[in-house]
């Protein structure tokens, strides 16, 4: 078995990396609005499409790399991502910049994802330190935003947006030995009984285990409420009578706080209920909400707010990975996660849309965040019934 601080490293580099390159790409954003062919909306629609075919790729790349192995799947993943951005800067209108940035490249970065880095991660480290291993993966997607975007901001200022583009296929490129690292065969089941039943056998009962459906249910929620901070963020703070000097702040103290976050998720998880700490989280989310909505919409709240939902931003999810790998074990978690993400993304997609929907409605975020409230409060006690055990303990397949 590789060395755990081997995997771990190579595992965060690439998430990292995928996810900070992804977010960075924003930053081109003004750069692509200055061509001729090409308007602010059709390039926000290229991004949103991007978004949607992130989450509907999830499950397929999980399939990918349950059957042909973690290493090739992530190395297909990084070479689509970088060949759909090159091809941003010759898509000179919208249909090619939907096919560039919102198909190929977003496809890349779907196969390139979590579901797959996590299994690989599952099925390279110890099962006593999965716990830990994910916090720490989980820990690089903020890691990768908060060094890969200031370094793309400098070279869209300095040399262009399209230099931006090269510069992110760039190290794109020089993650690719992270795969490698990475790889993991695809083992047979110990247990003769899982496997008999295959991946659409696996499917079939994931989908009629009550566990399963609660814990992709609380995911949606997750996506749902992380959609929205981080597209809306930015309007509350200005609603709140604040400058985008305090949104700059408050988006790194949430970038900040997801780090330490998920590795607290990660050391906690490793020695007590995941189900429980999962209550925990969307609990608390709820209660840091409405003592939001209740306090003074100063410079000190929103700080403190800010570092309060980092806390909780991303923490969920070496929980709910470590539960699916609990429950159905390595053989097929880079798919099951992918179907558990694909849901986060469509709570997502719900998430941004009725944020800008409700402030239009009303002119600011009381409703929604009131709505997010009652979301995370359900959230937290749909995972309480989860049973924290292999489903296949209580089937008898013959």
């Amino acid at each position: 078995m590789p060395n755990f601080l081997l995997v771990v490293s190579a595992a965060a580099l690439f998430v990292a990396v995928i996810f900070g390159g992804r977010s960075a790409l924003a930053l081109t954003i003004q750069g692509i609005d200055q061509s001729v062919f090409l308007n602010y909306l059709q390039i926000s629609f290229a991004f949103a499409l991007g978004q949607l075919v992130i989450g509907i790729v999830a499950p397929f790349s999980g399939m990918l790399a349950d059957e042909y192995g973690t290493g090739k799947t992530l190395m297909l993943g990084v070479v689509m991502t970088i060949s759909g951005n090159l091809l941003i800067p010759v898509s000179s209108n919208p249909m090619a910049l939907y096919i560039s940035l919102g198909v190929i490249s977003s496809i890349g970065i779907g196969i390139a994802g979590l579901p797959v880095v996590l299994a690989s991660v599952n099925r390279l480290v110890k099962p006593q330190l999965t716990g830990m291993a994910f916090g720490l993966v989980n820990a690089g997607q903020s890691l990768g935003q908060l060094v890969i975007a200031p370094i793309a901001g400098f070279f869209v200022l300095k040399f262009g947006w399209v230099s931006c583009i090269y510069f992110l296929c760039l190290i794109f490129l020089m993650i690719m030995p992270c795969s490698i690292i990475l790889r993991s065969r695809v083992e047979k089941n110990k247990n003769p009984e899982e496997e008999d039943i295959g991946l659409r056998g696996t499917l079939s009962i994931a989908c009629k285990t009550p566990s399963y459906i609660y814990l992709v249910s609380g995911f949606f929620v997750c996506g749902f409420h992380v959609a929205f901070i981080a597209t809306h963020m930015p309007g509350v703070i200005a609603v709140c009578g604040l400058s985008s000097f305090v949104s700059g702040w408050s988006l790194g103290l949430i970038g900040f706080f997801n780090i330490v976050g998920s590795i607290f998720a990660g050391w906690y998880i490793s020695y007590k209920s995941m189900r429980y700490f999962l209550f925990y989280i969307y609990m608390s989310r709820s209660v840091i909400v409405l003592l939001f909505l209740l306090s003074p919409k100063d410079l000190i709240s929103i700080l403190f707010f800010s570092a309060a939902l980092g806390f909780t931003f991303f923490s969920v999810i070496p929980a709910t990975a470590g539960l699916i790998g609990k429950m159905f074990g390595a053989r097929f978690m880079a798919t099951l996660f992918g179907f558990a993400l694909f849901s986060h993304q469509i709570g997502g997609f719900l998430g941004a849309y009725f944020g800008g929907y409700f402030f239009m409605l009303t002119g600011d975020y009381t409703v929604f965040w009131l709505l997010d409230a009652g979301l995370a409060i359900f959230a937290a006690f749909v995972h309480l019934p989860i049973k924290e055990s292999s489903v296949f303990q209580d089937l008898k397949i013959t």
